[in-house]
């Protein structure tokens, strides 16, 4: 495993951080996690070097942190660094830190968190840790040695961010949305700019979505295809957005969610190929080419966390909002989106399908990545309709 700076911390991160929000799971259910498959996975991550775990209140229902707490009985504990997250959005009262804050330890079956995140903070949800404390509670909790270090999880724009940075000397990390796709400051993102601004800080950056929640990953449109075709050095779309982020020196760590046995496997084994100025300069521009085709078919930018569900009419949000991403990225090819149209059909069932959407807007309240799903799961009802 290769090793990098952790910010200003006398410690050194693995390349590779294991996200548990996307763990295996027994039905459609996400809190349903195989339990059993997801212990496995996380302790062979931490056999074969990484020593970066991330969890959240909100990830599985719930669950995740009861899972991760489980993986690191034995012994496996002492031979990470754990980080979860205070949900920000969910907060009524100052009361509520407390009683969220013992529940993580009880599910994690520990005495402190390593790394502790506000989590999700953007325009909407900063006003909060004013409003109710939450740093003067943080510091005290610091003090008590049950938060080792603070920083906090951020979809917005730069302004925001820097505001966020600015406004606190004790952040030792945050953790953006970074990927060859969202490098522009945007709502859901402060980009390449934010990066760079909270490295300049000493802040650690850990980089959530490398693969965007797996649009990177899975078989690419045939135009994008061609162009990754060209290049003398074979790498899998996966590994070509690991690489693109490990290129980058104020990356501290790649922060993955993996779902299978085969994702932790190939994802180590790109870690251990990786290090700083990896990339030529005809391979960046080569994925900035990539990132241009990806943006003008219509990539809408869904990551699949599931913040959106349940929706109060049954609507499969992440799901129609995946198919309706391949759909518009498959533009040209007749053949593959009748296919998505079909699979539309074979796998959402009536009761949840787009057309039940009320425009509600619960959704889009919940939405990490700010997303106008009431608009994209109208233009869904009418592509997806179309074939019945």
């Amino acid at each position: 495993m290769k090793y990098r700076q952790f910010g200003k911390l006398k410690w050194k991160v693995s390349a590779l951080g294991f996200g548990a929000m996307r763990l295996p799971l027994l039905s459609e259910e996400r809190g349903n996690i195989d339990e059993a498959t997801a212990i496995k996975m996380l302790r062979y991550a931490i056999d074969h070097g990484v020593n970066y775990l991330d969890t959240a209140y909100l990830y599985h229902n719930g669950n995740s942190e009861r899972v991760v707490g489980k993986a690191l009985k034995d012994g496996y504990r002492e031979k990470v660094r754990l980080a979860t997250k205070m949900p920000i959005r969910l907060l009524e009262a100052e009361t509520d830190l407390d009683r969220v804050f013992q529940e993580q330890l009880s599910k994690l079956q520990t005495d402190h968190l390593d790394f502790y995140l506000f989590h999700g903070l953007r325009e909407a949800t900063w006003p909060k840790v004013r409003d109710f404390n939450v740093l003067q509670w943080a510091e005290k909790e610091k003090a008590a040695g049950r938060i080792r270090h603070l920083g906090f999880s951020f979809h917005d724009k730069y302004e925001v961010f820097k505001e966020i940075i600015d406004s606190y000397d004790g952040w030792t990390f945050c953790q953006i949305q970074y990927n060859y796709v969202d490098t522009d400051s945007s709502a859901r993102t402060p980009g390449t700019r934010g990066l760079k601004y909270a490295a300049s800080q000493g802040l650690a950056v850990v980089a959530m979505e490398p693969i965007q929640g797996g649009n990177l990953a899975v078989k690419p449109p045939e135009a994008i295809e061609a162009l990754w075709n060209i290049t003398k050095t074979k790498r899998t779309p996966a590994e070509w957005a690991l690489q693109w982020l490990w290129h980058q020196p104020e990356v501290s760590v790649a922060l993955s969610g993996m779902s299978t046995m085969t994702h932790v496997i190939e994802n180590l084994n790109s870690a251990n190929r990786s290090k700083p100025h990896i990339l030529t300069g005809s391979e960046l521009q080569l994925i900035s080419r990539v990132r241009e085709k990806y943006l003008a078919s219509g990539f809408i930018g869904c990551t699949n966390c599931g913040y959106c569900v349940p929706c109060p009419e049954g609507v499969a949000i992440p799901e129609i909002l995946a198919l309706y991403n391949q759909y518009y990225t498959k533009q040209g090819d007749t053949n593959a989106q009748q296919a998505i149209l079909n699979t539309y059909d074979d796998t959402i069932s009536p009761e949840t399908r787009a057309e039940r959407c009320a425009r509600c807007g619960v959704c889009e309240d919940k939405c990490s990545q700010q997303l106008p799903i009431r608009h994209l799961i109208a233009r869904a009802t009418r592509i997806f309709t179309k074939n019945e």
